[in-house]
């Protein structure tokens, strides 16, 4: 089939081929991209959120506990202050009342709470106990889906690495009482030293990221498309008038000197490869007309 065909036609299917290829492979490699740039882009936005938190954390455990302490056993009601785990989930829950952020996330997440606000769901534990089988593992991530959107998270282990933690969650007796009063006896206690009792878990929407980039493939290939649909037209011009159109003058005249014309010449104004051409045609043409005079000599 393609025998058949024009040369036109064929470097016009070539030209699409092309044009096909190098869309496919760009749009392939930009969406890459893209995903990939939102990815990071979600994910440092959470360990950010992460690091904060853990800040927050320490300095209530560094600077609010021992402040505050003392206080415990004498007051009748918990401070709840003295928990790093309160402060950072307190301060999240501020930085929540924007409107940009409220659907960002933040849990400590516990199978054995004291306070029931913090109890793991399913999905939460899931994550707990694959950190306390794989100590090791220090970082879980990825994508979950909530009623507000898809979400990006990281969760983190949280372990009982101070001894001075085991003072509100080693056993019922040796809690401060003030705790006791605040939020009974059955939970939040039985914890051991260097065991892992909570995952820290910061989500972070990323729906929109991903629309954004979305948005930004559309746009972007819509004009590489544009772009490559005017390059194989001007391409596609230029080799129409360069070659297609030269050959085709080139075949015209050599078709009629084929039946006997010997007065026309094959005229080409540029010294290319097709210029040579119409020379070595116009050299054979010569060869033949004197090859046909001495024909018609020797039959005189």
């Amino acid at each position: 089939m393609l025998k058949n065909l024009k040369i036109g036609t064929k470097v016009n299917l070539l030209l699409i081929l092309v044009f096909i290829i190098s869309i496919l492979v760009t749009s392939t490699t930009l969406s890459t991209l893209l995903q990939h740039r939102a990815q990071n882009e979600v994910t440092s936005k959470a360990i950010i959120l992460m690091r904060t938190m853990n800040s927050v954390r320490k300095y209530t455990q560094d600077r609010i506990n021992p402040l505050l302490k003392s206080r415990l056993e004498t007051e009748t009601q918990f401070i709840p202050e003295t928990v790093p785990a309160f402060s950072a989930i307190k301060i999240f829950e501020n930085f929540r009342k924007d409107d940009e952020f409220k659907s960002f996330i933040y849990r400590e997440a516990a199978i054995n709470p004291t306070n029931l606000r913090d109890k793991a769901d399913n999905f939460e534990t899931k994550i707990l106990q694959s950190f306390r089988k794989n100590p090791k593992n220090q970082e879980i991530t990825g994508f979950r889906k909530l009623p507000q959107g898809e979400v990006f998270y990281i969760a983190r282990p949280l372990a009982i690495t101070q001894p001075s933690c085991l003072e509100c969650h080693s056993t019922v007796e040796k809690a401060p009482k003030s705790l006791v009063a605040s939020y009974g006896t059955k939970n939040g206690f039985g914890w051991q030293l260097n065991e892992i009792v909570a995952a820290q878990i910061i989500s972070v929407p990323s729906q929109e990221v991903f629309e954004d980039a979305d948005h930004s493939w559309s746009m972007i290939m819509g004009l590489v498309i544009a772009i490559f649909a005017l390059v194989i037209l001007l391409l596609n011009l230029l080799i129409k008038r360069a070659i297609v159109q030269r050959i085709k003058s080139i075949e015209k005249i050599a078709q009629q000197v084929s039946v006997g014309n010997m007065s026309i010449d094959f005229d080409e104004k540029y010294n290319d490869e097709i210029g040579g051409l119409a020379v070595a045609f116009n050299r054979m043409k010569a060869s033949l007309q004197i090859a046909l005079n001495l024909l018609e000599k020797n039959e005189n």
